[in-house]
């Protein structure tokens, strides 16, 4: 699009004076519709929400549609903003054909998460959820909109990939001025009805995400900030929450919260609880895994009886594999309540696990036997570590033993020559057996049970062989330590399972900016390490550096939010002989701790040739100008 001149008069429909790069976001609104205006500099003059302006500038492609650039305002005076604006849905919205525009919507209010500069409204249209942002009025009180059914009057922008992308949409309100309240919210979220969880989403009791239910159960199991699971006297359902009020298993608590389904079982979402009677614990049902499959225990306290076959400690979760029968499933216990018992769970022992089953099925749209979606696996939510109980400690008659007894069987019966047939091909199984355990259990001290990358061992064997390989060329090589910003705040604000998805979307990214003879290892938590061996041009690393900085900054979608995220790096190239494997690891260590002092979010380069200290790299992972203001 060629650089045009354009002369517009019209009403600035929402106003931001620092959407994240510290210029403005403007929408200016005319007779025939809605244009985004970019800012490359600071305003000359003092503009505001609702100013009718007379305004020059030059026409520019934007993120998506196109955009007026090198602004010049008039202040004209003040203008109504427009009135009647055409009534659009989120499907109508994602076609694009709304981008920029002034717009009504109307849906009710799930939640709200205030920001110092901005509010984000999650609101919930007949046809799905959309992100509000407005701008925050001082003193305002916006917790009384939740389950309000309001109509709001706003523009419609996209939101964008790194890629130029549109890959959702959200709303700019320019202040609370252009909501109206339909139907406010009950004083009391508790004062309906309970209805019986069994009913939820059945005909008699069907209702949609538009507004809170009531529900009443005992508690089986919380997470605190999390998740609550309750069950009544029909059954069990689980509620995302971010209210840590401690309660404890068996409590009769009301919840109420949005009803949506999640696989193929309702959950309540945004809830809030209060604690209405005496505590009666419920009973764990007993399950086995094929069972499970079949149906019937979605959101259910259950008791299952496996082995252990693997766990995983180091992560936000602790997480433990279990094999039953057929079926491999993941006991899952938050890292918060999981203590220091995990020692005492020994590969190959035979456990009781206690907790709610958390089923998943196979996509509903392609898999559907007589109108049921069909259950593909499911997952343990536990509460404690006292929900695993040690049945039998590993046996004795490990394979390596089972070979010794084999072999004396062996040699006390090579006189019955029929029983050497038989020996022989029991001898070519427990092989085979071991061969597969074997590598089972290679990959898994190798690779990273959440993500699939590559572990501490992994990377230290891989470092060793890039640096012989590099003195040998005479070439060098790089390490980048790679480590998300307030990590602990993610889960904190989003729970748990947010927290595994922005780890495993890391992991994903990272794979996305190396090179294929590259490693990328997690070494728990939030920490990555990358490994770019065979490098002739060192600048090389810092622009992979660079790339991952930027492509970390894009916030990750989860559940309908969107999570902002960032990462700090700290690169440590040179040729092979100047260091040796644990010293590239704590260059590039130092060297990430000095991007941490920096401010986060951007990377830090070990200069060699000054020994210990840094040089500061200009690049830092800020948004764009043309991006979106971040939630």
């Amino acid at each position: 699009m060629r650089a045009l001149p354009v002369h517009l008069r019209g009403v600035i429909t929402y106003f931001d004076p620092d959407f994240g790069t510290g210029l403005a976001a403007i929408f200016i609104h005319d007779a025939t519709g809605s244009v985004f205006i970019s800012q490359t500099s600071k305003l000359a003059a003092p503009l505001f929400a609702g100013a009718l302006v007379d305004l020059r500038g030059v026409t520019k492609p934007g993120g998506f549609g196109p955009i007026v650039d090198n602004p010049q305002f008039r202040i004209l005076g003040r203008a109504p903003f427009p009135p009647n604006p055409p009534r659009v849905s989120l499907a109508l919205l994602k076609t694009g054909a709304y981008d920029a525009q002034w717009v009504e919507v109307e849906g009710s209010v799930h939640r709200i998460t205030e920001y110092p500069h901005f509010v984000v409204l999650n609101l919930e249209l007949p046809d799905g959820p959309i992100p509000v942002l407005v701008i925050r009025n001082p003193g305002a009180k916006y917790s009384n909109l939740v389950d309000a059914q309001v109509k709001i009057h706003a523009n419609a922008a996209p939101t964008m990939n790194t890629d130029g992308q549109m890959i959702g949409i959200h709303l700019q309100e320019p202040n609370f001025s252009t909501l109206q309240v339909v139907e406010p919210a009950p004083s009391d979220p508790f004062a309906r009805p309970p209805i019986p969880i069994e009913g939820l989403l059945q005909r008699e009791h069907f209702t949609t995400p538009m507004h809170r239910v009531h529900l009443r159960g005992n508690v089986t199991l919380q997470w605190p900030g999390s998740m609550l699971c309750i069950r009544d006297a029909t059954r069990g359902i689980c509620a995302q929450t971010t209210q840590a009020t401690p309660v404890a298993a068996g409590d009769l608590v009301d919840v109420a919260g949005f009803v949506v389904t999640a696989d193929n079982a309702p959950v309540i979402t945004d809830a809030v609880f209060r604690i209405a009677g005496n505590n009666s614990p419920v009973t764990p049902r007993p399950a086995i895994a094929g069972k499970i499959l079949e149906g019937g225990f979605a959101s259910e306290l259950i008791q299952i009886d496996g082995q252990l076959i693997g766990y995983d400690l180091a992560s936000s979760d602790a997480i433990l594999q279990i094999s039953s029968g057929d079926t491999v499933f993941p006991a899952i216990l938050p890292k918060s309540l999981a203590g220091a018992k995990g020692g005492a769970w020994k590969v190959g022992s035979r456990l009781r696990i206690t907790g709610i089953c958390s089923v998943r099925i196979v996509d509903v749209q392609s898999n559907v036997r007589a109108g049921v979606a069909v259950t593909k696996s499911f997952r343990v939510l536990m509460r404690s570590p006292a929900d695993v109980t040690i049945l039998e400690r590993p046996s004795w008659w490990t394979p390596s033993h089972a070979l010794i007894v084999l072999g004396l069987a062996f040699t006390a019966t090579l006189c019955v020559l029929g029983w050497v047939v038989i020996l022989k091909r029991r001898i070519e199984q427990q092989a085979e057996l071991l061969r597969e355990s074997e590598g089972l259990f290679r990959h898994m001290a190798l690779h990273d049970a959440l993500t699939g990358l590559a572990t501490r061992l992994l990377l230290h064997d891989r470092l060793n062989v890039a640096l012989d390989g590099a003195k040998r060329r005479r070439t060098g090589l790089a390490v980048l330590m790679v480590d998300l910003d307030r990590f602990k705040k993610i889960n904190d604000t989003y729970g748990h399972q947010a927290g595994d998805e922005v780890l495993r979307v890391t992991a994903t990214r990272l794979l996305g900016v190396v090179r294929k003879v590259d490693t990328v290892a997690r070494l728990g938590g939030d920490e990555f390490v990358v490994l770019l061996p065979d490098l002739a041009d060192p600048q090389a690393a810092e622009r992979i550096a660079a790339t991952i900085v930027e492509s970390l900054a894009v916030p990750i979608p989860f559940e309908g939010r969107e999570i902002p995220v960032s990462t700090s790096v700290g690169v440590c190239a040179a040729a092979a002989d100047k260091f040796d494997g644990d010293a590239f690891l704590r260059n590039a260590d130092a060297a990430l701790y000095r991007a941490k002092e920096r401010g986060r979010n951007c990377l830090q380069v070990f200069a060699v040739e000054q020994d210990a200290s840094l040089r500061e790299n200009e690049f830092d992972g800020n948004a764009t100008e043309d991006a979106a203001p971040k939630a």
